[in-house]
């Protein structure tokens, strides 16, 4: 076995484990983790649709806050089971994403704009809704997740485990795409789109799939953070901080790998909640924008990148 494999192999037993039996008695560091693991799935759709889509965009509070009202009122109004409720709101995340196409003719910052501009009228429309979402007042008592085969789901462990499940399942599904004929061709777009459309290639077809692919990812996010905090309201759902905090651990952590996103969020978010937080209690975000520059200056591949060209000096070395 190699040392990729088993790296790999430790890490996931670390996660599955070692977490629950450690950490597991305190809620508020669980707590701490489960929203990190959020942020980190954020992340992960973000870095999907920047890295392959080739698109900035500063509108996934749009699919967070679509999937969490879509999971949270299909449950509450209409009886659907939860688990189905979180795969409905990222359907609903990917309805919402259909709007958006049109925006795929735009690129660079008009494009991030758009998208940030359809995050906006939905939250709108998630205020005015009143009668469906609740309007400015809420949703509350979002029910929890349920016991299966004796598990409470509802319990810190539980939705830490499930919240780990979906996001490194969508990290897999990262890395199909990736190493697919259609991750070839997006990064070729990368290099030049005329010349990919030269050779056959439907680039708006693809960026529209990538579109699609990360709105769902968040949009299950989404829904699951809904029936974990059990309450949602507009501001909340799409609130800028879904934007901001993701792409920071995105890029932290290094958006063009898959593991980075996830390394960076759990690592930012830990490091400012634990600590940055506890010095400064106020203004502690100017910190974390801090720590982003200086690892854009020394490491623009993110946190895996330098360690990547650590081993490396050390392999050599030896």
């Amino acid at each position: 076995m190699n040392r990729p494999n088993m790296l790999l192999i430790a890490v996931l037993a670390a996660a599955y484990i070692l977490v629950p039996v450690l950490l597991g008695g305190d809620a508020y560091v669980m707590s701490l983790v489960i929203a990190s693991l959020v942020i980190g799935g954020i992340a992960l759709s973000w870095a999907l649709l920047g890295n392959l889509g080739g698109m900035v965009s500063f509108g996934h509070a749009a699919f967070f806050g679509v999937g969490a009202y879509t999971s949270a009122v299909l449950s509450m109004q209409h009886g659907v089971p939860i688990f189905l409720g979180l795969l409905l709101g990222g359907v609903g995340a990917v309805l919402s994403a259909v709007l958006m196409l049109p925006v795929l003719r735009l690129r660079g910052p008009y494009f991030a704009l758009a998208i940030l501009a359809y995050a906006h009228i939905f939250r709108i429309l998630a205020t005015e809704w009143e009668s469906v979402t609740g309007g400015s007042a809420g949703i509350a008592s979002i029910p929890q997740l349920p016991t299966v085969f004796g598990f409470d789901f509802s319990s810190k462990i539980g939705n830490y485990l499930l919240i780990l499940t979906i996001v490194l399942v969508f990290a897999w599904i990262y890395d199909r795409i990736r190493r697919s004929p259609h991750g070839l061709a997006l990064r070729a777009m990368h290099d030049s789109e005329d010349a990919t459309r030269v050779v056959g290639v439907n680039n708006t077809l693809l960026k529209a799939l990538m579109l699609l692919v990360s709105a769902f990812m968040c949009g299950v996010v989404g829904a699951f953070n809904a029936h974990y905090i059990n309450f949602l309201e507009p501001d909340y759902a799409f609130s800028a901080l879904w934007v901001t905090i993701p792409i920071v651990a995105a890029i932290f952590g290094g958006y063009r790998t898959i593991t980075g996103p996830l390394v960076g969020a759990v690592v930012v978010y830990l490091v400012d909640q634990l600590f940055v937080k506890n010095i400064m209690p106020t203004g502690h975000q100017l910190v974390l924008g801090l720590v982003l520059v200086v690892m854009i200056i020394a490491s623009p591949d993110g946190l895996l990148g330098l360690f990547r060209k650590f081993m490396r000096k050390k392999d050599a070395a030896a």
